[in-house]
């Protein structure tokens, strides 16, 4: 699946991490432009600081050498011949166009109306709607990224983690749910 992957989804870790492991399992094609990323930055900045910042943007730019297909270049005119009740995320819209994207995977589903995608041939999906889809057709790989983001979660906490819970406060409860 060739997906957009939203700002939102890429900042807070977990979620990122889940996501891009999936896709580097190649389950998801992932998408994004300049802007998307520079969101991402710009949201560590704002929650952590200096320092999220600065491991946002390295984190950056390993991705454009772990994906080095999925950076799309801006297309102004494309995006004033688009609408969305949020005209902030007319840029994510154009971006799955650009790359013929078959959805955009975000959190902010009220954003992006169906009626508006549909013409495009875009949809939008929740992560987790769509981790947990792609856990029951493809367990096996689904099933390890999840534990090795909890390893590390816990490696970084220096404490042991509930796996459900902190898929949970990712925003994943049918996926914890699944895994539990």
């Amino acid at each position: 699946m060739r997906a957009v992957i939203d700002a939102c989804v890429l900042y807070p870790t977990v979620l990122r991490e889940i996501v891009l492991g999936v896709a580097r399992a190649g389950l998801i094609e992932p998408l994004w432009s300049d802007r998307l990323l520079e969101e991402w930055a710009r949201t560590a900045a704002r929650h952590g600081g200096a320092v999220d910042e600065a491991l946002a943007r390295g984190d950056i730019a390993a991705l454009a050498l772990a994906f080095p297909k999925a950076r799309l270049p801006a297309d102004p005119g494309l995006e004033a011949r688009l609408w969305l009740p949020d005209s902030g995320d007319i840029h994510v819209l154009a971006t799955a166009i650009t790359g013929q994207a078959e959805a955009i995977i975000t959190l902010n589903l009220r954003d992006f109306p169906a009626r508006e995608l549909m013409g495009q041939g875009v949809r939008a999906l929740h992560p987790d709607a769509t981790l947990h889809d792609l856990w029951l057709a493809h367990p096996d790989r689904v099933a390890p990224v999840v534990g090795r983001v909890h390893a590390k979660a816990e490696q970084v906490s220096g404490t042991s983690l509930d796996k459900r819970a902190l898929l949970k406060r990712a925003r994943l409860p049918r996926l914890a749910k699944a895994l539990g």
